[in-house]
């Protein structure tokens, strides 16, 4: 394994495959900078390029692609307080607070740096799993994915801080507002009110958009003035770097807590920001600062919607099962290369698996020096007044929010959303509760009714079941604990 290794890192090092990957970054990089947009859509827009290519360029255009797109997506999400993307909507919790405080250089070198790490340790956790990937994968039923995202929905009182009760009714919302449509097990359609859009749900990137970004923009128009109450970039870009080193052990956690929700199929990046940065609060002995601007909650999603990129590869290519949009398309990349996913890219097409986690490593640290280049000109969009900033942010919330289906329905439910999230955050709602409801409504739903139809009662009673239900109730328990002996007033907005 290791000469092999060796081989795939020179194959990638030749001119021919490093100019591959990096237009890939390029493409990444554009795709995370313009918010609402995903990186099935950058996956998609490269993929006719590949045909007819050699796999192992094809493969450094296409994860050169995959590997920064959650780097450049920290611009929106830090300065103008937009998800660039599902696996930046935690950063906003705490980054855009920062930059409101004039800390956006910190804030967004942190990020950076953190994201490379967490790269990083995604490439390497993925090397080391490959022998025992396929057991570990196949052990996971139907009991125990429910209960995965039994354990995500717990995170809704730690998001909530000092509202428990309001987290709990906002992340009932969420999974309200996540039944619409189709129901996943079975020939059903629930609250469509004869309404032919909502036939198939609502997108996850309008609810985004309208739960965080417009009500951002309308309390900027309000207050008059720019993103940054304080006219200055901080206290220096190194100082990011130097809250990075001091809490490494986070970034080492949050890395591999994103790996292995990357390994289960079906979660992935949406979920794995909030899983991560409820960890961070759980963890912290002085969460009183969470919301508000505290660095730690940039680190830990960030570290983890980078390693997640690893842990998705895995049931990708060992089983030809897409973990996400962009790793479906990826799939189709390789059926355009000749090659199929399964068993065999850890045999005849092994050469091409390990390039792939070459290539998945060293555009990390292409990405984070090319996001940190133009960072302190990026920077100063914090400081453009609101009147003159706003036009161009509505501009680009409509158009993300539109390409989800491209439908004029996208353009209402992002103005309804809207609303409702501006009414949740002047009445002191947390809003992080109901997206990890909506996040989690299909699969929870999909994995009860599957577990119920196979297993009846039994299911309960699975060793990997009581597990992961005993690792909810102790973080629950914990979190509750914290919570009494926390300073009021803390917690997510």
């Amino acid at each position: 394994m290791i000469e092999a290794a060796f081989h795939a890192l020179l194959a990638l090092l030749e001119p021919a495959r490093i100019l591959m990957m990096v237009a890939g970054v390029g493409v990444g990089l554009c795709v995370g900078l313009i918010p609402g947009l995903s990186g099935t859509v950058g996956m998609s827009l490269v993929l006719p390029f590949v045909f007819g290519m050699d796999p192992s360029s094809a493969m450094a255009l296409l994860i050169g692609m995959v590997a920064v797109m959650h780097t450049a997506d920290t611009f929106p999400s830090v300065l103008l307080g937009v998800p660039g993307s599902s696996g930046s909507q935690a950063t906003i919790v705490d980054g855009y607070p920062l930059a409101r405080k004039g800390e956006a250089s910190r804030a967004l070198s942190a990020a950076f740096f953190s994201s490379m790490i967490g790269g990083l340790i995604g490439a390497v956790a993925v090397f080391l799993f490959l022998p025992v990937t396929r057991p570990l994968v196949l052990a996971l039923g139907s009991p125990e994915l429910f209960m995965l995202t039994i354990l995500g929905l717990s995170m809704v009182g730690v998001l909530a801080g000092q509202r428990p009760l309001l987290g709990i009714v906002s992340g009932t919302l969420g999974l309200l507002l996540g039944a619409v449509g189709a129901a996943p097990a079975a020939p059903h359609y629930r609250f469509t009110f004869d309404a032919l859009y909502l036939f198939d749900g609502i997108p996850l990137a309008v609810v985004a958009l309208g739960l965080f970004a417009l009500p951002e923009l309308l309390d900027l128009l309000v207050r008059g003035r720019a993103i940054a109450d304080v006219p200055k970039l901080g206290s220096g870009w190194m100082t990011g770097l130097k809250d990075v080193i001091g809490n490494r052990w986070l970034v080492f956690r949050s890395s591999v807590l994103g790996v292995g929700v990357g390994l289960i199929p079906g979660l992935g990046g949406s979920v794995v920001d909030w899983l991560s940065y409820g960890q961070a609060v759980q963890s912290s002995s002085d969460r009183q600062e969470f919301g508000r601007g505290d660095i730690r909650g940039v680190i830990a999603p960030e570290s983890s919607n980078n390693a997640k990129e690893g842990g998705t590869l895995i049931p990708t290519l060992i089983f030809g099962i897409p973990g996400s949009g962009t790793t479906a398309v990826l799939l189709g990349g390789l059926l355009l290369l000749g090659l199929e996913a399964g068993p065999q890219m850890l045999d005849a097409n092994l050469d091409v698996t390990l390039l792939i986690l070459w290539t998945l490593a060293l555009a990390n640290v292409v990405g984070t020096l090319a996001c940190l280049l133009p960072s302190r000109f990026i920077a100063r969009l914090s400081f453009v007044p609101a009147s003159r900033l706003a036009p161009f942010l509505l501009v680009i919330m409509l158009f993300g929010a539109y390409q989800s289906t491209r439908h004029w329905g996208d353009l209402v439910a992002f103005g309804a959303i809207g609303l409702l999230g501006w009414l949740m955050k002047q009445n002191g709602w947390p809003r992080p509760p109901l997206l990890i409801g909506f996040v989690l409504a299909a699969a929870s739903e999909r994995y009860l009714w599957i577990s119920w139809t196979r297993y009846g009662w039994e299911w309960m009673t699975h060793p990997g079941v009581l597990i992961i239900g005993a690792v909810t109730v102790v973080l629950t328990i914990t979190g509750a604990r914290m919570k009494r002996s926390a300073v009021p007033g803390g917690g997510a907005p």
